[in-house]
């Protein structure tokens, strides 16, 4: 069970980083569709996880 709520957490973890990286870099916009759907799904990834881990000020965090 543990992995499965793990692994999520880390996807949504890897596409934000990313996305911020592709924006520093200005390979997308902030903007962009692809920059909001990258946030969008690693949002709701680390919520999984957060939400399994009763971190409620991350959870909040990600909601927002």
């Amino acid at each position: 069970m543990e992995i499965a709520v793990q692994t999520p957490g880390w996807i949504g973890t890897v596409l934000i980083v990313f996305a911020y990286f592709l924006v520093s870099r200005q390979y997308v916009t902030a903007k962009s569709r692809v920059y909001q759907l990258m946030n969008l799904f690693g949002s709701i990834g680390m919520g999984i996880y957060v939400f399994h881990q009763k971190s409620w000020p991350a959870l909040a965090l990600q909601i927002i």
